[in-house]
């Protein structure tokens, strides 16, 4: 499996101490305002599961996100997970499936430093140079205006015309209604 680095960030594969820090965040209050419901320690196990067959299926998926920290001097820097930024193929079907999304789940406490987006760059042209995909979507709830926004930094537009109501939610849901945005690679 590839791992992706950045300035700030390590994505590379899942690995045992993550699953704590991984279902901590499932529970956050924050990151559940957008979410049908928190995970419990079981579904959070088997998320993480689920990503690693993802991987040995496709070569690619959700990353473990991981912040460098500590001296960049001398000494080796350590890590700290902080989430997960990757490439997902959707379980669902929908009128833009099969597709390849992109996604980025992170602790709250690492909201507004630009980790999803600088992150998110990276799987992105690794998606573009290196899986040569032609196109990748993102999808989230109106309200999440965070994510929209780290969708308009890597390039993606809504396209209003593929707005649609999530077919894994029920029609009433008050998080059913999910706005798409897409981005094609520039040689496409």
């Amino acid at each position: 499996m590839n791992v992706i680095n950045t300035k700030r960030l390590i994505l590379r594969e899942w690995e045992d101490k993550d699953l704590e820090p991984f279902a901590r965040l499932n529970q956050d209050q924050k990151i559940l305002e957008f979410l049908p419901s928190a995970l419990t320690f079981e579904e959070s196990t088997g998320w993480i599961n689920r990503i690693k067959e993802h991987f040995k299926e496709y070569g690619f998926g959700l990353w473990a996100a991981t912040l460098i920290t500590g001296d960049h001097g001398l000494h080796r820097a350590g890590t700290r997970f902080i989430g997960y930024i990757g490439l997902n193929i959707p379980a669902f079907e929908a009128h833009f499936t099969p597709c390849v999304e992109i996604g980025w789940r992170l602790a709250s406490e690492y909201w507004g430093y630009g980790y999803a987006t600088e992150g998110a760059q990276a799987v992105l042209k690794y998606a573009f140079d290196e899986l040569r995909l032609r196109e990748v979507v993102s999808f989230t709830v109106p309200a999440n205006t965070r994510s929209i926004r780290v969708m308009e930094k890597l390039g993606m537009k809504r396209d209003t015309s593929g707005d649609f109501r999530h077919p894994k939610l029920p029609l009433d849901h008050p998080l059913s209604w999910h706005v798409l945005y897409r981005v094609k690679h520039e040689k496409s």
